[in-house]
């Protein structure tokens, strides 16, 4: 009767050819990551063209098909299966060397980009054909960051495949970095135009409003220079709070930011490891809304000296500007940002600096119809909610007693509500009123065994 069930079990002829394809994946991955080595210091003596370009494309190819065997092989409920018994994943070993790396490039790339010479050699024929100019540093920067969003995007697709809200959000995303971030700006340059992001709007890119970037694009773009400012203030003062008023911040950090895009998918496997102690909630508020406030103040000292002809504060409100991209800017939002991923989570950057998300979260909390209701009688306290919380919050605590989740730190990203095994999280845009109300809990008191 139990013979069968007690026989050894052999790999599907299915099964091994899928795991030739992701041996082909991580060759193909080995090579690319070689070639752009061997572009990155061997530029003088092999073409950088063929070694990097190559080895980028080569790496491309090999990532994609790596990720399509391993995430399909997978069913949606197995997605995070090991993920703490992995290295890379639980702060191994090779999560440090990935964080070093990471946090080298971004140190190289901000202050030493002489070293990066081959590798931006190596996007010369890109950068002609997109932008009609030599490649740069940030031209560079800018190619890899959007292939990482396409192939982590694809890593994400099939990862949530089976929610028809995770699998917009992520297409949004890529959709957005690929042609308002990358695209667009260099077929502005190519039109001889000021270069500008469409979908970054102050203060998160937050020189957009100085002074001297209103007069450079009124000045140098003309007429299209003026709709860009227009654009940047209208979506900084108009069409951010009407948008969070319905949405929350959601519209912004999960479905069009970069940061938030990089975040999602890139970032995605290191989300369990964001911090949720109290402490780190603490350092939070300590530190996003001084950034902000830092930004704000900035902008009105820089128009204060313009008005003023440099009479008032003379050279202290360019010091400011100095100082904010130097230590936020560079260090916090890039060598930190996203260098620390595979050690503190995928929204250092977001939780901690990003003064548009303290900007949207101050109108999430306060004058939004956004939140997250939850249906405590359900919550089987498994944790995964707050497990996967890529900011932090101890979603379990809310659920088990039936609270909507009102905060000012959520992104909406809805991973809490996708690992959750009993529905018992939901978010909505529903009517400000009532938008505290808890679920109905049968309270201790309540309880009649015996009638």
């Amino acid at each position: 009767m139990h013979t069968a069930a007690t026989l050894p079990t052999s790999p599907s002829p299915s099964s091994g050819s899928l795991n030739v394809l992701k041996m082909a994946g991580l060759v193909l991955i080995s090579l690319g990551l070689l070639g752009i080595l061997v572009a990155a210091v061997g530029a003088d003596y092999l073409s950088p063209v063929m070694t990097g370009l190559g080895g980028t494309f080569i790496l491309t190819v090999g990532a994609l098909l790596y990720i399509w065997q391993s995430r399909r092989q997978k069913s949606p409920t197995e997605q995070n299966h090991g993920i703490w018994q992995q290295e890379a994943t639980s702060r191994g070993a090779s999560a440090w060397v990935i964080g070093f790396v990471l946090t080298g490039f971004y140190v190289l790339l901000y202050w030493f980009p002489d070293t990066l010479q081959g590798l931006i050699q190596a996007t010369e024929p890109l950068s002609q054909w997109l932008r009609g100019r030599p490649s740069d540093q940030w031209f560079l920067y800018g190619t890899f960051y959007t292939l990482a969003i396409l192939v982590m995007g694809v890593y994400a697709l099939l990862k949530y495949r089976n929610s028809r809200y995770h699998i917009i959000r992520t297409i949004s995303v890529m959709f957005f970095q690929l042609g308002f971030a990358f695209l667009l700006p260099g077929l502005l340059l190519m039109l001889n135009k000021p270069e500008y992001y469409f979908s970054y709007f102050w203060p998160l890119k937050y020189d957009y409003l100085f002074p001297g970037t209103v007069d450079y694009l009124i000045r140098d773009g003309a007429a299209l220079g003026v709709f860009m400012v227009f654009w940047g203030a209208v979506f900084s003062f108009l069409a951010t709070p009407v948008l969070t008023y319905f949405y929350g911040k959601r519209w912004y950090c999960s479905w069009v930011c970069g940061c938030g895009g990089l975040a999602e998918t890139a970032g995605d496997p290191y989300r369990h490891l964001s911090d949720k102690s109290r402490k780190a909630w603490r350092w939070e508020v300590a530190t996003i809304y001084p950034i902000l406030g830092f930004v704000i103040l900035t902008t009105l000292f820089l128009w204060i000296n313009s008005w003023s002809e440099g009479r008032l504060l003379g050279d202290l409100s360019g010091g400011f500007a100095s100082t904010y991209g130097f230590f936020i800017g560079a260090m916090f939002s890039g060598v930190i940002g996203v260098g620390f991923y595979p050690l503190m989570g995928n929204r250092v950057w977001c939780r901690f600096g990003c003064p548009m998300a303290a900007y949207l979260g101050l109108l999430q909390k306060h004058f939004s119809r956004f939140r997250i209701s939850t249906n405590g009688a359900q919550c089987i306290s498994c944790g995964n909610c707050s497990t996967y919380c890529e900011m932090g919050i101890d979603v379990r605590w809310y659920a088990q007693q039936g609270k909507p989740i009102i905060r000012a730190s959520c992104v909406g990203c809805g991973i809490c509500a996708h690992v959750c095994p009993r529905g018992v999280l939901k978010l909505e845009n529903g009517p400000r009123e009532g938008r505290y109300a808890g679920s109905p809990l049968i309270g201790r008191d309540e309880l009649r065994i015996l009638g």
